[in-house]
């Protein structure tokens, strides 16, 4: 009897610092975690810039006021990290059913010498049909990166092309262009559908 006692104990032990262990990953690291001191986004109301949807209509931060937003920035001949997000994205949006048609859902390159309007087009057109591709000169690109605390470099490839190294994090914006939150590459969709439920959460506080 005092033996399977204190196994008990132990076993609520390990629970208890197991939960601690869990509800410290997520302040500090995880989907609770603040942003980065210096490294949050502009409010889409203080940036300025001009692109093209794939459309071929001009954009610019006023297009994404008045509805919740949904930013992500990568190529069309990305290997990886750009398809699977851009996927998990249509999961997502999918998810919401009815709700995702309330969002601005944008894809943003930072290849503008590759990615023209044609090509963005085409591309966007494998995925979600809510997600619009933006593309414009290298130096809004530039602008807009930089008003979202986005980074982006281009790296030689052996064969003689190159690549893009860029931010995978998706941003989050209110309809007021509010920044909200940021949803990890890969985030766990139980984790990353609620952050965007608060986004349409406050679309709806801010109506009332």
């Amino acid at each position: 009897m005092r033996r399977r006692a204190i196994l008990g104990y132990g076993a609520a032990g390990v629970g208890a610092v197991a939960l601690m262990l869990f509800v410290g990953w997520w302040q500090v690291d995880g989907p609770g975690g603040p942003e980065p001191v210096g490294q949050r986004p502009m409010a889409l109301t203080e940036m300025d810039f001009r692109l093209t949807d794939h459309e071929g209509n001009a954009v610019g931060p006023e297009t994404l006021i008045g509805r919740p937003t949904m930013v992500f920035f990568g190529f069309t001949y990305c290997p990886d990290v750009c398809p699977t997000t851009l996927s998990d994205i249509s999961g997502w949006l999918d998810d919401l059913g009815d709700e995702a048609d309330e969002m601005n859902v944008v894809f943003i390159t930072v290849d503008p010498e590759r990615d023209t309007v044609e090509a963005m087009a085409e591309y966007v057109g494998y995925f979600h049909p809510g997600i619009r591709g933006w593309t414009g000169p290298e130096e809004q690109i530039a602008r807009v990166a930089d008003g979202f605390r986005a980074t982006y470099e281009r790296v030689p490839a052996e064969s003689g092309d190159y690549t893009m190294n860029h931010t995978a994090s998706v941003f989050l914006f209110a309809a007021s262009g509010r920044f909200v939150t940021m949803i990890d590459y890969h985030e766990p969709k139980e984790f990353a559908v609620p952050k965007i439920r608060r986004a349409l959460e406050e679309e709806m506080e801010g109506a009332t």
